[in-house]
């Protein structure tokens, strides 16, 4: 009983760290999107300058929610959430901007980097429910929810 007690345990122990982790690869990656989404915002130029300065602008905000949703229920379930830059370009799943793209360089990136997101999402509605932890499940599946509805959009003004 106890060895099957210890191992009930050490997979508790290992579904939690996985969810520790993946909610940390969440706070770095939409930390570093909200840095590339300002950079957009600043150096979008062209005819939908008006549109995309402000759409970008509503993107980063709501990246900068989503970083501290995530960081505080991390906290809540007892992990540490990734708190520095070097953590945060370590764990990220998409790049910092570089260089000066055009104005569709700056959505198609967007979309790409969203894209990236919304799956990684996925798996962490997973690594949460494998935990069972059906509240970081919710939070997440809100989160894909809202990100697939930017990726609609985003390609709707692609004209995809």
């Amino acid at each position: 009983m106890t060895t099957l007690k210890n191992a009930n345990t050490n997979t508790a122990n290992e579904a939690a760290a996985n969810l520790y982790e993946a909610l940390n690869r969440q706070v770095a990656t939409w930390s570093v999107l909200y840095t590339k989404l300002h950079h957009f915002h600043w150096y979008v130029k062209g005819p939908h300058f008006f549109t995309l300065h402000a759409k970008f602008e509503e993107l980063y905000n709501e990246a900068a929610e989503h970083m501290d949703t995530l960081a505080e229920r991390l906290l809540a379930i007892g992990g540490r959430p990734a708190a520095t830059m070097a953590e945060h370009m370590k764990l990220s799943i998409v790049r910092e901007a570089e260089g000066q793209p055009s104005a569709e360089e700056m959505v198609e990136t967007a979309v790409s980097d969203l894209k990236l997101v919304t799956s990684d999402l996925a798996q962490g509605m997973e690594a949460a429910e494998a935990a069972g932890d059906a509240s970081t499940a919710d939070i997440l599946n809100g989160m894909r929810e809202a990100v697939d509805k930017h990726i609609w959009m985003l390609n709707a003004f692609l004209g995809k």
